[in-house]
């Protein structure tokens, strides 16, 4: 609970909300929007506006010429079926591994090779610059390697300390 100016308290749940349109896949797998109208669009990409600060807040489905045609504040307050198709449909467009350590570096100058553990298994990736790890926040990391995935560091000081002294040094 929160409250706002006028001192009133906000809760931050919200009420479910009941689109003006109906979201589906055609038989190529494409996701549909359908307005009250009848408007079928066809290829609608969901995109989320925060997706690391805030993945569940604000997601807009966009048409394939760039307009954004519904925006959604909450995914929790969406149907369970229609938040279910946007969820899968993010899952299949957005890869970012999260790093649970580090478990070695080829060489401490770039470029180099780290070996690291994601949440998706063991990798290794290479570094090709200090430029390519990206404070987002306080102790949120991103860190970009020679192929342009993505790789994510959500709470630097969740790291172990083996791992926390790997990066220190490209810091």
């Amino acid at each position: 609970m929160r409250s706002d100016s006028s001192g009133d308290s906000i809760s931050r749940q919200t009420a479910m909300q009941t689109p003006d349109y109906t979201l589906s896949r055609n038989p190529f797998g494409k996701l549909v929007l359908t307005t009250a109208d009848g408007t079928a669009h066809e290829g609608v990409v969901p995109v989320r506006a925060f997706p690391i600060a805030a993945p569940d807040d604000g997601v807009g489905l966009i048409s394939t010429d760039g307009r954004e045609l519904a925006w959604i504040p909450r995914l929790d307050t969406l149907p369970a079926p229609m938040r279910a198709l946007i969820e899968s449909e993010l899952a299949a467009r957005e890869f970012m591994p999260e790093i649970r350590s580090i478990v070695g570096v080829s060489t401490y100058a770039t470029p180099s090779v780290w070996t690291v553990r994601t949440d998706r298994g063991q990798t290794d990736l290479v570094l090709r610059g200090e430029e390519d790890i990206r404070r987002l926040t306080g102790s949120t990391l991103l860190i970009s390697d020679n192929h342009g995935i993505h790789y994510l560091i959500r709470d630097l000081s969740a790291l172990d300390k083996p791992s926390r002294k790997i990066l220190d040094r490209f810091l």
